[in-house]
This record gives structure tokens, sequence and C-alpha cells, in this order.
């Protein structure tokens, strides 16, 4: 990682484009290997061809060594001179610098340069040819630095009479090592201009899969990208086809941590990981599922699961989740908020409608039925208020039920609440969001089931005994049938349309978080009766 982050820093310091990229490690590669093979080779070459000049040049001196005219040149001192023509005959017909016939005191006897003839030889390297050994060496004489093969001459009788000389000079053997190096310097030319061209092509081809981007720009966008998915609040986590985890964000390693995974989990199979999760599943259906609900190690997850689709083929999944009191917590607050609103919009609207009333009796000067109206609406709202405010210790529930009450009105719906005796705070907060979840659907179901009724009564009872709380709706509505009644409570069902049918099931998923039970007893055109039971912890509430 530390390398790749590297990469990324240079590459946004310099941003090389790509064709500039390969065709510099494709050159360099291709001057390496040549450079390799020009100095293997021109160790090959030059050992090849020293040692075939050394080969020609011993078959030359052997030639002459064996030669009936040397050898009775060199006894008889009257044919001094054949040896001379020989010699030069020989060296016209070879390619050798020199050849030089001497006696056993050294002496030429033959030589390229006539003046040279009877003159010692030159070099040094001749003394153990004289003692009769046949060998190759290199000395420099008197027509320079030269290769030379040494062979003693004998004559009938075996008895050493002489020795050959013949030489090859070294500029020749390194004019032919610089003809392979100019054939390789040519090879290694060519094979630049190759690889060039085909360094060419091949970043057009990775920039056409790459859809046009350079390497900084790829490196700009994987930064962001990463960075995006690490600053996300969901919890990611993606798996390829193979089921290989490939990517979890930050937030999901904090879910993990929290549900005892400390493991790193990139390059896990994702059940091995996560036994519960399903995008194994996922990956194998191609069919995304949403709004499920897992449990990992007792911490809950709301979870989406989608599959990575790719040319209409299934290359890997992803899956965002976010733990659920999380968004348990933002959706208490939600209908927090909207419950207040609701209370207070109601009430505004009650309120200007008595307004209006008292304003049409000032108008009309009936003072004396004025003074009742206010008399009896103080003594109403009080009672209302009251009931609630004095037996009902959660103020987050009090205020919600009387907002309720405002609503009922404003729906010409007569709602009673009865509470038979004082319920305390719970000692859970979230207890109270429960709470008004549950009786914030019933009511508003039952509310709108009685919108073309005649009779519109709904009554609310709350009874708090022996740490448990009981609460009643009782609806004067048209009732629900049977059929109705045994497909309500799953998520989505509802007869008022789309995107509706989500209000028992948020009801029984609350009732089952507060370990509770309910009963729902309906009867066509008779109403609706809903008994519910709940366990109850009260905040500092000691009850006899």
């Amino acid at each position: 990682m530390f390398q790749l982050r590297r990469y990324f820093v240079q590459t946004r310091r310099f941003k090389f484009k790509l064709t500039t990229i390969i065709i510099f490690f494709v050159c360099l590669v291709v001057l390496v290997s040549l450079m390799i093979t020009d100095f293997l080779i021109s160790s090959t070459v030059s050992e090849n061809i020293r040692k075939h000049q050394e080969e020609k040049a011993m078959m030359v001196s052997r030639s002459i060594a064996t030669s009936h005219i040397v050898i009775e040149a060199l006894e008889d001192e009257r044919k001094t001179n054949e040896i001379q023509n020989y010699s030069k005959d020989i060296l016209d017909a070879t390619d050798m610098l020199f050849i030089v016939v001497m006696d056993m005191n050294g002496m030429r006897k033959s030589h390229p340069n006539p003046e040279q003839i009877g003159k010692h030889f030159v070099g040094g390297d001749e003394r153990e040819a004289l003692k009769g050994k046949e060998y190759v060496s290199s000395s420099r004489g008197t027509l320079g630095e030269s290769l030379r093969a040494f062979t003693p001459i004998f004559n009938v009788t075996g008895d050493q009479i002489g020795v050959v000389a013949v030489g090859i000079s070294l500029e020749s053997v390194e004019a032919v090592l610089g003809k392979s190096h100019r054939s390789i310097l040519t090879v290694t030319v060519l094979g630049l201009l190759v690889g060039i061209i085909g360094a060419i092509l091949l970043a057009r081809y990775i920039k056409r899969i790459l859809f046009g981007l350079e390497p900084f720009a790829i490196a700009k966008i994987f930064e962001e990208r990463s960075t995006m998915l690490q600053s996300v609040h969901e919890g990611i986590i993606a798996v390829d086809n193979e089921q290989t985890i490939t990517l979890v964000n930050q937030s999901a390693r904090q879910i993990f941590q929290k549900a005892g995974l400390s493991q790193d989990p990139i390059g896990m199979k994702i059940h091995e990981y996560l036994p519960s999760t399903r995008l194994d599943q996922v990956l194998e259906t191609g069919k995304p599922e949403l709004d499920e609900e897992q449990m990992i190690n007792g911490v809950s997850i709301l979870v989406n699961r989608v599959p990575l689709v790719v040319n209409n083929e299934v290359v890997g999944a992803i899956s965002t989740f976010r733990d659920k009191s999380d968004v348990k917590q933002l959706a208490e607050q939600l209908t927090g908020v909207k419950t207040y609103a609701e209370a207070l919009r109601a009430q505004s609207h009650e309120f200007m409608n008595r307004l209006h009333v008292i304003l049409g009796m000032v108008q009309m000067k009936y003072y004396d039925e004025l003074s009742d109206f206010i008399r009896n609406l103080v003594g109403h709202q009080n009672r209302e208020l009251g009931t609630i405010t004095q037996n009902i210790k959660d103020p987050a529930l009090a205020g919600f039920l009387m907002g309720k009450l405002s609503y009922a009105r404003e729906e010409n719906v007569e709602l009673m609440i009865e509470v038979n005796k004082v319920i305390p705070e719970p000692a859970d907060p979230k207890m109270a969001h429960e709470l008004i979840t549950i009786l914030g659907n019933l009511i508003d179901n039952a509310i709108e089931a009685m919108a073309d009724c005649s009779e519109k009564t709904l009554e609310v009872i709350l009874h708090f005994s022996d740490k448990c709380l009981t609460m009643e709706v009782l609806d004067s509505g048209p009732g629900i049938p049977e059929e109705i009644q045994r497909s309500m409570l799953e998520k989505g069902y509802s007869t008022k349309g789309e995107n509706r049918g989500y209000g028992l099931y948020l009801v029984t998923k609350s009732i089952e978080s507060l370990g509770g039970e309910w009963t729902i007893d309906s009867k066509l055109l008779l109403g609706t009766e809903i008994h519910i039971r709940i366990p109850y912890e009260a905040k500092g509430w000691n009850h006899d």
C-alpha cells in the first residue's frame, strides 16, 4: 500500500503519459538486453576469432616446418635464398602478417622485409620454440603487435634445425570484432525501432481499455473514490464473482469491531467472515435484496445487497448497511418532530376556528352566550389537559396525545383518552418513542377508517399496574374483513394504494421489540378493538 501511494505521489508530480512510460520502459529493456547480448557475443566472438586465427597461423607454420625446401635450405647454406622465396610465396597466398624461418641461433632466414634477413628474431617469445615446443603467443616485433604461431623444424634424422614463426596482426583481429559490433549495433537500433512501434500500439490498446485515461488520472480517480467510500457513514463491503472480499470501508470496520470481528477481512471469503450474510446468494441469483435485517454477533444492522453487473454479467456484489440502533434513533427523532409539527398545526387550526366563533358572537353581541362558550371551552380544555398531564409523566408521550386530541377534533372525530392510573416515565427513554409509534399508527388508522362513517368515536384507554402497561384502542369504524386481517401485518400490504402498508408493520415490530403482545377484535359495521400488553419498567417509581 505504501508503494502504491508513493507511485500515486510520483505520478501526480511528473504526470507522464502512458505512451511515454511504456516507450521508455520498452526501450530501456531492449537496450539493456541488447547490451548484455553484445557483451556476451563480443566475448564469445573474440574468443572464437582469436582461436580461429591461432589455428590458421599454426596450420601455416606446420606446413612450412615440414616443407623439404625449408629443411634442405637450413642444412645447406647455399640454398638460403630458397627459404625467402618459398616464404614469400606462402605469405602472398595467405593472409599472414609475416613468415619468419630462423635457425637454432634465432637468426632470420626469411622476412617480409629482406633487410631484416640475417638479423636476430625480435620479440623474445621464441626461446621455447628453439627448445622443440610448438605454441602460440602474442608479442611486439618489427611489424608491430602480432599473434605468433611457433613450430620447430626437424630434419629427417629428427634433429631440430630451426623454427618457423608465422604472425597475424592483432589489428586484423580487432577489425573482425569491430565488424561484429557494428552488426550488433544495427540489430540494437532495429530492436529499439520495433520496441517503440510495439510500445505505441500497446499503449493505444491499454488506453482504449482504460477509456483513454492516463495513469495520473486513474490514480486521482482511485484516490477520490477511495476517499468517498471511506467518508460514507454507511458501512460498505464488496465481493468479487468468486465471493472474495475486495472492499471494506471504515464505517463497516467499526460495525464489525462492535460485533467482535477485529480481523482484516480483505482477501477472505465472505461466508468465512460473515456466515449470516446473503451476498453469495445475490451473486448466484443476480437479484438485489433491500432493507433486510441481519444480526452479526448480537449487533442488528439494516442491509441492502445489490449485484454488480457489467456487460450483462454479474462480476460481484456490494452490501451497504447501518447499525439498526442508529437508524432507529433517527427514525424516532423524525417521528417526534413530525408528531409535534402535526400537533401544532392541528392546535393552530382549532384555535383559529374558536377565534372565529368568538368573533362572530362579539359582532352579534351575544355576550352571555359568549361567556358560556368560553367557560365550557376552558373547562373542557382543562379536563383534557388535566387528565393527560397529571397522569402521564413522560412529556413526549403527553405532548403527543394532546396533539392527537387536536388532530381528532380537526377530523370531526370524538377522541376520548382515559388514563386510569398514573403512568410514570419509563426507565428506558426509547420506550416512549416506541409507544408513540404504536399509538400514533393505531390512532391515525382508526381516524382514517372512520372518514366515511356517520358516527366517529375513538377511545384510547391506558392502564399501568404491576410493571405492565395495557393499551386499548376502540373505534366505531366499519371493521376489518377477515381476509384482510390475515395479511395487514405484512410489510407493504395496503388496500389504500402504493407506498402504504408500513404502519401496522411498524406497530408489530415495536411491540415485539418491547416484548409485548397484542390482539385485534374487529367486526364488520361494529368497529375494531385492539388490546396491547407491554412490560413497563418505571423510572424511579415505587408502586405499592
